[in-house]
């Protein structure tokens, strides 16, 4: 496990999928689901179809369109609700809460720590989330990045996220499962970076090296509550 010097942390801003949630559901969704339900609507291969969709995937990358179901529905020319967002609650069933998510965050309550879901994910993926897995009874504010018009990626979205929520750089620890955004939290000057090794539980650990990380949040659970938040 790695260290992190709980008393020096008042803030945790975390990510959501792969982060909290387990990461099968989207990957799943994204990379089979959606590819063989548009060749099947379409009439073409599903070979064909993924290789059109990872073409479109990788021209956004990392930009809020990666994101914006109002973008893949567009771009799609399919209806964001009536057409769009049934595909997504097809999958729903693979919706989860990793298991040792309650009792990281129940940790970081008890120790008066503030606990921000910070999360690219669009209004209506995040709703469905929520709808499906209650995170949002663990979570004392949620953030997505899409009211800002900018992503994690993105310099401004630090800035606009550190007015809003009027964090510390030097108090904060940020947790996610993406590498580059981990980078543009530590360019920012977030002090405190936690990486996830095993986003989706389906597939191997990551063996992550560039920053700490960690694959079962219940090992910091002592530490935590240990090392409880002292406010003057």
């Amino acid at each position: 496990m790695p260290f992190l010097p709980w008393n020096e942390i008042d803030t945790v801003l975390l990510d959501m999928d792969g982060t909290l949630l387990d990461l099968h559901y989207d990957n799943q969704f994204w990379l089979y689901h959606l590819p063989k339900r548009l060749a099947e609507i379409r009439g073409i291969s599903e070979a064909q179809s993924q290789a059109e969709m990872k073409k479109r995937y990788d021209s956004v990358f990392g930009q809020i369109q990666w994101y914006c179901l109002d973008y893949w529905a567009e771009s799609l020319s399919l209806d964001l609700d009536s057409e769009f967002m049934p595909l997504k609650r097809e999958l729903s069933h693979l919706l989860s809460i990793r298991e040792d998510t309650v009792p990281f965050l129940n940790a970081l309550h008890t120790s008066g720590r503030q606990v921000v879901l910070v999360t690219n994910a669009h209004p209506n993926s995040l709703a469905l989330k929520l709808e499906h897995t209650q995170l949002d009874e663990h979570i004392d504010n949620l953030i997505s990045t899409h009211e800002f018009g900018v992503t994690k990626e993105s310099q401004l979205l630090w800035q606009r996220l550190q007015e809003r929520v009027q964090f510390t750089n030097e108090r904060t620890l940020f947790v996610d499962d993406s590498l580059p955004i981990l980078n543009a939290a530590k360019t920012f000057g977030i002090k405190h970076l936690l990486a996830v090794d095993n986003p989706d539980r389906t597939l191997p650990d990551r063996n992550i090296t560039e920053f700490p990380a960690v694959r079962d949040y219940r090992l910091m659970v002592d530490d935590i509550v240990n090392n409880p938040v002292t406010r003057s």
